[in-house]
Formats: C-alpha cells, structure tokens, sequence
C-alpha cells in the first residue's frame, strides 16, 4: 500500500515537471530550433521572392563565399578587431578589477560605476556619439590642434588605418567594464588571506597577481574570452553606425556583409546571407571549443 502510494506520489512530481517544461520546450523548439532549421535549408537556395530554388550545386553558396572578395575582407577586418581589441580589453578589465577590488580603496562603488556605465549606453548612441567625436570638424581634433599634436584637422573616419582604431577604441570604451564585472565577482570570491599569506612568504604583488589571482579566475577568463570572441565576430553596431563600412568597405564586418545581402543591396539573397550565418557559427563554435580545451585543466 505505501509502495503504490509513493509510486503514485512519484508519477505526480513527475507529471507537475513535464507540466512546466513543455510550455517552454515548444517554445524553444518553435521560436530557436524551428528558425535554425530553416535557416539552414535557406543556405542552400538561390534566387528571391517566389523564386527561390535549390541551388545546383546544392553547395553552391558555401563556395561562393570563399570566392567573395569582400565577404573574405569582411573576415579579415573582423578577425584584425577580434585579435587587437579582445586582448587588450580583458587585460583592462582584469588589471581595473584587481585595482577596485582592493578593500582600502576609497570611493570603489563610484569608481566601479563609471567604468561600468559605458555598458549601458545603447548600442546605436554610442556608436553615434564616437562618429561625432572624431569628425573632421568633432572635439578629438579640436584638442588635438589645440594641443599642437596635429596642425590641420584630420579625417580619421575618412582613412581605412584610422577608422578600423576608431572602432577599436569604441569597443574598448563599451565593453572593458562589462568584462570588469565578471572579474570582480570572481575575485571577491577569493579569500584576502591568500594573498596576505602570500605576502608574508615575500611575494610581491607582481607575483600575487600571476601566481593566485589569475589561476583561481581562469574559469571566468575562460567565459569573458569565449563571450568576446563571440561578440566581436558578430560585430554590426559599430560598422554600421560609426563607418558605415567605410571608407570602401575598409571597415565592413561579416555581419554587416550578411545584412546588406539580406536587406541592403536592393535584392534580397537570403541563401546566400544564410550560408555566411553559418559560416560565422562554426567559427564561433570552433574557437569556443579551443578556448575551453586549452582552459581544461583536468588530467
């Protein structure tokens, strides 16, 4: 009698779990796994409108791509992002988290909030408000010549080097403070006592920081890395609204790429923009799976 009655308790929790799952399974399935799907029989079609077909080869896409000149230097400005600005702001971010997390450290919540604030800022405002700041007529180069470093107002936005510098100097300003959360949280998760451990053996705080502070957070470097990757490779806002691509699409994105085949180039070629999409999840996925096996270090 208590058997059948646990049994039937049992079934009861079971069917209350499945009673909460479902709802939000098939909306997983509908609004993710559905679109994913489709999208990937998207990639190998051509044409538009009512005239979309399979392509012949059905692979066709995938090759055209690699014979795209401007999609293959949309990769290589968004991997020069990738290998410049991700670097730098997680070194940032990690050093500005060592210096706020000090506990004598006067006014730390404020300093905290202003490092962070850039974060929310809206995508497209940022973006607008460094486009103003380095115009040829903006406040960088009205400091500049008034400083005498520069005798002539200059066009950063209007030269391939400088633009590209100008997008990595946005990203370090949007985003360094985000990743310094991260490390914040994770080294408030370390006890102080290590390190006054540490000091008393005579380590210095060069070697506290190489020798305590960076091991014990390499599961959050190992997020922060895998995060940054992802977001970069996915980069729009910024060549959009900042560049627009420009000058000549020296500063074009794959993701910027993708949307102007998908909506900007006056004919749509959703085929083509789909197989890109998911040239850019591989590599995502790729590096994602690197930055994890080189972070494990289980034996």
């Amino acid at each position: 009698m208590n058997r059948s009655r646990k049994m039937s308790v049992q079934r009861k929790q079971q069917a209350a779990g499945w009673a909460f799952l479902t709802p939000a399974t098939l909306l997983i399935a509908i609004m993710s796994f559905y679109p994913i799907i489709q999208a990937i029989y998207t990639s190998f079609t051509v044409g538009a409108g009512a005239k979309i077909t399979m392509a012949d080869p059905w692979y066709n896409n995938y090759v055209r791509m690699f014979k795209d000149k401007m999609f293959m230097r949309s990769v290589g400005n968004t991997f020069l992002y990738l290998l410049i600005q991700v670097p730098i702001m997680l070194i940032l971010a990690i050093l500005l988290a060592q210096i706020l997390n000090n506990k004598d450290l006067k006014f730390r919540g404020f300093f905290r909030t202003c490092i962070f604030l850039p974060c929310a800022t809206a995508l497209v405002s940022y973006a607008l408000i460094f486009k103003s700041l380095f115009a040829t007529e903006g406040l960088i180069n009205h400091v500049l010549v008034s400083l005498h470093i520069l005798k002539e107002n200059y066009n950063f936005l209007g030269n391939p080097g400088s633009a590209k510098a100008v997008i990595i100097i946005a990203l370090l300003w949007r985003w360094t403070g985000y990743n310094m959360v991260f490390y914040l949280a994770g080294l408030q998760n370390i006890e102080y006592s290590i390190y006054e451990a540490a000091k008393i053996d005579g380590a210095n705080a060069w070697k506290s920081f190489w020798h305590i502070t960076v091991p014990l957070l390499r599961p959050t470097i190992i997020m922060t890395v895998i995060m940054s990757i992802n977001g970069t490779l996915q980069l729009f806002d910024e060549s959009v609204n900042l560049t627009a691509g420009g000058p000549a699409n020296s500063t074009i994105t794959m993701s910027h790429y993708i949307f102007n085949n998908s909506f900007g180039s006056g004919v749509s070629n959703f085929g083509y923009a789909a197989a890109m999409s998911f040239f850019v999840f591989i590599l995502v996925a790729i590096l994602a799976m690197i930055n994890m096996k080189v972070g494990d270090t289980r034996d």
